[in-house]
């Protein structure tokens, strides 16, 4: 007894291998993109893991800058020879920390402005 002959079509064939090299060329895609975005991932983590580390030492100078002055404005009052003078240097502190507290949030939105980029 003789075993039939089974063939599987070339037209069958033709178009299961066009088929899988459409599916190796999808996944080969797929894949890039996986790469390209986790790449992306990485350089945002570090951006913003470099933009928090200046936010921190941008706070730190703020603190540094805030209590001196604060000091020297303590020290000043102390110092001074009458409520007037006293209302004088109250006054004066006043106005400076209000102009420091502008200029310190103008660098923490620049801050931002960069770490969004």
């Amino acid at each position: 007894m003789s075993t039939p002959n089974f063939e599987i079509p070339a037209e069958f064939r033709d178009f299961a291998d066009k088929s899988v090299d459409q599916a190796r060329n999808a996944f080969g895609t797929l894949l890039n993109g996986a790469v390209k975005t986790s790449e992306q991932l990485r350089s945002s983590a570090t951006t913003v893991q470099s933009a928090l580390y200046s936010a921190v030492l941008k706070g730190l100078d703020h603190a540094k800058t805030n209590a001196d002055a604060t000091f020297d404005y303590a020290q000043r009052i102390v110092r001074s020879k009458d409520p007037k003078e006293a209302f004088e240097i109250q006054s004066e502190f006043v106005k400076s920390q209000f102009a420091a507290f502008q200029a310190q949030a103008k660098e923490y939105g620049a801050l931002a402005q960069s770490a969004a980029r």
